[in-house]
């Protein structure tokens, strides 16, 4: 069965269409040294690595022990994880293809050595991987420019969309990397509907122009609930 790793607060129609279509749901527990908007966000707890995965320090040891199920090799981080940026971010981190993408000085030590085969690209947005939706390893969606600007130096295709209009109760607004996941190779996950958002046009050109197929687990607002995670 297909592993998706998936916040604690998913709401139960996301949950269900998942399900219903086959995938087992990894609920990521939450870390309350974090702001209550993201605390259960997979993007800032974890970063995956190919079969490697450095989980945050203080992750619920029984999360873990799925993980070891699924014959995954984890690491825990160095770093501590609190409230207050930058110290929030050491996880939060873009991989695609053989490139690795924040802001590297704050980037966790354990998830910086086992990054020997990437090339590193350093950025100003902290949350790099909340910022980006991969779709796949030559195209990506942010609302970032400086994000945009180092991927389309990498031969990356970039569609580049405005900030806001994505929903994060509690914050001002979220992130198009968190309200999406690749749940298949060619297939983009989405928590709510494009319909439902001002760039949905624009998003989906893109994606059939990628030829991946958009599934919505929600009829409303795209909401941000830290990246889907595909295992």
């Amino acid at each position: 069965m297909k592993n998706l790793i998936v916040d604690f607060r998913i709401a139960n129609e996301e949950k269900e269409y998942l399900i219903s279509k086959g995938y087992n749901l990894l609920i990521c527990p939450p870390n309350n040294s974090l702001y209550e908007a993201v605390k259960g966000h997979p993007d800032m707890l974890m970063h995956i690595l190919g079969n490697t995965i450095v989980v945050d320090k203080n992750m619920d040891d029984e999360f873990i022990h799925k993980l070891v199920l699924q014959n995954y090799k984890i690491y825990k981080s160095t770093s501590t994880l609190k409230t207050k940026y930058p110290y929030d971010i050491s996880l939060n981190s873009l991989s695609i293809g053989n490139l690795f993408i924040h802001s590297i000085n704050f980037t966790d030590i354990t998830l910086l050595s086992l990054l020997r085969n990437k090339k590193l690209i350093n950025v100003n947005q902290g949350y790099t991987k909340c910022s980006t939706c991969i779709v796949n390893d030559h195209a990506i969606i942010t609302s970032d420019v400086s994000i945009a600007k180092v991927l389309i130096l990498e031969k990356i295709d970039v569609l580049l969309i405005p900030p806001g209009d994505i929903l994060l109760p509690g914050l001002n607004y979220g992130f198009i990397g968190g309200a999406t996941g690749l749940i298949e190779d060619n297939v983009l996950a989405f928590y709510g509907h494009l319909d439902n958002y001002l760039y949905g046009k624009e998003v989906l050109a893109f994606l059939n122009k990628h030829m991946v197929e958009p599934v919505f687990l929600s009829t409303g607002k795209l909401i941000d609930r830290g990246s889907i995670f595909r295992i």
